[in-house]
């Protein structure tokens, strides 16, 4: 698929890195995996770590070192428990979702607002992880709002258009806390996108402050 909606410079370095947080992560690895474009940069970018750390005065280890990593990874080994081959891909009525989403508890659809539903999804080991699966109806806008720190939504299927264009599966939105906009659903069809937000959305209707709980960000 052609992308033409990229994450930034900042999120490309901060996910190659590592200090990304999780939901966040999560979606712009959703996107990396159609984009070989972003996916080039960060190489670049964990290929520029790699050389920084070379430059790097080594700190000596303790003599035990080796020996207590060893035993940290024969007590895990231990402990991981034997899984049956993960099927080819993860699906929610019939629509592929990236594998970004692999191992994370995916929720039931809930009615959040007319021809609109969402899914709130699990991160293992991050029970605070504020990630979404968000489904909206062929013509229907989300609404008006702005946000308190960054949302990164990745479009799974279907498309919506907002003031900065169309965003098509495969594309990331990536809006920081100068950004107020209202997607609208492309009427040929709904849309279901995953969505993270490192802050709150600041919704400027009191309809969208009715509905602000239901979304939980």
């Amino acid at each position: 698929m052609m992308t033409t909606h990229h994450a930034t410079d900042e999120t490309l370095m901060r996910f190659a890195a590592g200090t990304l947080a999780a939901a966040p992560a999560i979606v712009v690895e959703a996107h990396l995996a159609s984009c070989p474009a972003c996916c080039a940069r960060v190489g670049e970018y964990e290929a520029l770590g790699g050389a920084l750390l070379e430059e790097i005065e080594p700190t000596p280890l303790s003599a035990t070192a080796l020996n207590n990593l060893l035993s940290i990874l024969d007590d895990e080994n231990d402990a991981a428990p034997l899984e049956p081959a993960p099927p080819a891909w993860l699906e929610i009525e019939g629509v592929r979702l990236p594998e970004a989403l692999r191992g994370c508890d995916i929720g039931r659809w809930r009615w959040i607002g007319p021809g609109m539903k969402m899914s709130r999804i699990g991160v293992p080991k991050d029970p605070d992880a504020n990630l979404i699966l968000l489904k909206v109806g062929p013509g229907r806008a989300l609404p008006d709002h702005g946000h308190v720190g960054t949302e990164f939504t990745y479009i799974v299927s279907g498309s919506f258009s907002d003031r900065f264009g169309t965003f098509r599966p495969g594309d990331l939105a990536e809006m920081d806390e100068d950004v107020e906009h209202q997607p609208v659903v492309d009427k040929n069809g709904e849309c279901i996108c995953l969505a993270a937000m490192e802050g709150k959305m600041r919704f400027k209707s009191v309809i969208g402050r009715m509905l602000q709980p239901l979304f939980g960000m």
